[in-house]
């Protein structure tokens, strides 16, 4: 553990306190000691199976320049608990005020501090899952404060890392970060200022720090079975959406962070993947969500928690594994690399084919769609990753979905490389990419001419709104709260859904469009409409002209993927955009000029908003280019480091 250096500020009041908690808890294994100077928490000794021994030291804290702080109040706590996800509760039920701070010469002054004396006792009938350690140092501003991590594996020490020491350490690690930093990126060479570079390093590295290695096991509904069942445990090596609000594995924003970890470092990457692929059943199925022990359900809302063995997500580990197939430098171990994983691709794909195939021949249809027709404006879509846009209105085997259909035509396009290196057979493969990828059968399953554009096919209307409910009204007793409910103003029928945003630009994400096909053309004109998906900030998830533009999908289900921008679409259209710039063709002017524009466009609002707030955000404001919904988020987010660097 590194040491914990704080500079911050008192925003005026030189008197103002700061409390800092330091945990360290075992996780049902391990042992902990802790060594006191009266009511200061020095040091805790320890073992754990992953660790071997270890020693924590919380040192005295110090001014800015080092000088020894003159005064601080210290208290610790020394409890049991059921678990790791029950910390918070543990720590929040011995608080008290009862202590005070009364520095020399100073004001008295009561402060909340944890209490041994008030920490619940261990379950007498059963062993804690949890032993509970933490120091707490109350003190004035600015100060600085270090905790040092000591391994007992490492005995040819000099010294400990604390102090100068460990500050010309960690200097010599920045200044081979920022070189090995400029050499995979080369933002300084383009031509980014110093202030932009800090900003594209912070969302890799934050990126990075979101790496986690998980274990335990999902909660699964499979069809063979009439009650949810535990699956089987494993392990998981992950990046993660958001380390606060998302800290566990999503399967199709993983694809996407592995196009920014794969530039940085290949093997990590192919460790990733490997995981990934480690956690699919016999018949080929990948739980979507990894929500694999106690401490991580208990930031997941229960509705979510259940896992079905229908449910697909995008396959966007191909998009890494594509990437990571133009690598230079491949050999032999890359090679052993993908003979090990090629089982387990096989198998995945054609549990996609088998269980995701549409009503014909090389079409596809998302399972897990919403079946609650009366609450839902639309109802859900989360397997497609793209929860709340406008699909078909009414569910049903006759849906077409446009995005999922591209998904296969890529997973085909690199099943087929992977197989030919192999020396395996590919033939296969080749003939569904080119099925996927035939210009003229997307057409005839996907263009919608009366609409203009590419579209999702199914039982759709689009005469259908919210209205609150009639409710009964018994005299002399409250009534229910109406609610509001779904009508259909006119039924449904078999048509093409009128709804263009990113799903309609799929074939152009993907790159499945030929240079020449007019339906490029328009595509690329319907991104730079103002009236429909262009902003100064980037492509917004859906026209301002479609009818569920920011519409509310329930009373409390505000407008998620009905508008604002998402930056993995947005660097999937920058990509596309950089591909088509490159093509021979009528469109190529045309693709180069709105490639340049995004760009900028997109580096600019991300940057702006990270100076404005300190974060990357999950999504923008379509209208303000303001960030919104999770932060910080530097999952695919994190995206805006491969378009600065131009590397697609």
């Amino acid at each position: 553990m590194p040491s914990v250096p704080l500079s911050l500020q008192s925003g005026g009041d030189s008197t103002a306190l700061l409390s800092l908690l330091f945990y360290v808890a075992t996780d049902g294994q391990g042992t902990l000691q802790p060594h006191l100077e009266s009511t200061r928490l020095v040091s805790v000794t320890g073992t754990s199976e992953e660790l071997g021994h270890f020693n924590i030291t919380f040192h005295k804290p110090t001014t800015e320049t080092g000088e020894p702080l003159s005064y601080a109040s210290y208290n610790h706590l020394d409890a049991r608990s059921p678990g790791l996800h029950h910390l918070t509760d543990v720590v929040k039920s011995s608080l008290s005020n009862r202590f005070v701070y009364a520095a020399p010469g100073g004001p008295k002054r009561r402060y909340f501090a944890v209490d041994t004396d008030r920490a619940p006792p261990g379950e007498p009938d059963q062993a804690p899952q949890s032993h509970l350690l933490l120091h707490q140092v109350t003190l004035p501003l600015p100060c600085r404060v270090e905790v040092t991590f000591e391994s007992g594996s490492f005995a040819a020490r000099p010294g400990p890392l604390v102090g100068a020491v460990l500050s010309e350490e960690l200097a010599g690690h920045v200044a081979a970060f920022e070189q090995r930093f400029e050499e995979t990126f080369s933002l300084a060479r383009k031509g980014f200022p110093a202030q932009q570079q800090r900003f594209a390093q912070a969302a890799l590295s934050n990126m990075l720090g979101g790496l986690g290695y998980f274990h335990g096991h999902s909660i699964v509904q499979s069809a063979h079975s009439p009650h949810p069942l535990p699956y089987p445990e494993g392990p998981l090596f992950t990046a993660v959406p958001s380390r606060s609000f998302f800290p566990r594995g999503f399967l199709w924003d993983e694809g996407f962070h592995q196009l920014l970890l794969a530039r940085w470092d290949p093997a990590l990457s192919r460790e990733v993947i490997a995981h990934w692929l480690d956690l699919m059943n016999v018949e080929g199925w990948i739980p979507r969500e990894q929500i694999l022990d106690d401490e991580a359900r208990a930031k997941v809302p229960p509705e979510f928690i259940l896992q079905h063995n229908e449910a697909a997500n995008p396959p966007t580990l191909f998009l890494a594994l594509q990437q990571l197939l133009r690598e230079p430098g491949q050999g032999p171990a890359e090679l052993a690399y993908l003979r090990r994983l090629f089982p387990r691709l096989r198998t995945w794909y054609q549990w996609y084919n088998a269980t995701q195939a549409g009503p014909l021949p090389y079409t596809f249809r998302w399972r897990g769609r919403d079946q609650d027709t009366d609450l839902f404006l639309n109802p859900k879509t989360l397997t497609s990753g793209l929860d709340d846009y406008p699909r078909a209105s009414h569910p049903s085997p006759a849906e077409r979905h446009l995005d999922l259909r591209c998904w296969m035509a890529l997973a085909s396009g690199v099943m087929a490389e992977v197989a030919e290196r192999l020396g395996e057979p590919a033939a296969e493969y080749r003939h569904m990419q080119r099925a996927l990828t035939d210009n003229a059968r997307l057409e005839q399953q996907h263009w919608a001419e009366r609409l203009g554009t590419f579209a999702d096919y199914g039982n759709h209307s689009q005469a259908v709104g919210l209205e609150r409910e009639k409710v009964a009204v018994v005299p002399g007793q409250p009534g229910p709260a109406p609610r509001l409910v779904r009508v259909v103003r006119k039924p449904p029928k078999l048509q093409f859904v009128g709804a263009l945003g990113y799903v309609s630009l799929f074939p152009l994400l993907l790159q499945l469009l030929r240079p020449d096909s007019p339906h490029l053309g328009s595509l690329l004109g319907d991104m730079r409409s103002e009236e429909k998906l262009w902003t100064p900030y980037g492509l917004r998830s859906l026209a301002r002209t479609s009818p569920l533009y920011m519409r509310h999908n329930t009373e409390h289900d505000p407008p998620y993927w009905r508008g604002p921008i998402w930056i993995n679409m947005n660097y999937l259209a920058v990509r596309a955009l950089h591909h088509y710039a490159r093509q021979e063709g009528p469109y190529r002017q045309q693709a180069a000029a709105l490639y340049q524009e995004l760009r900028a466009n997109l580096i600019a609002n991300l940057y702006r908003q990270y100076l404005a707030s300190g974060y990357l955000w999950e999504q923008y404001s379509d209208s303000t280019g303001q960030g919104q919904g999770c932060y910080p988020f530097t999952g695919w987010s994190a995206l805006v480091v491969l378009v600065m660097a131009e590397e697609y």
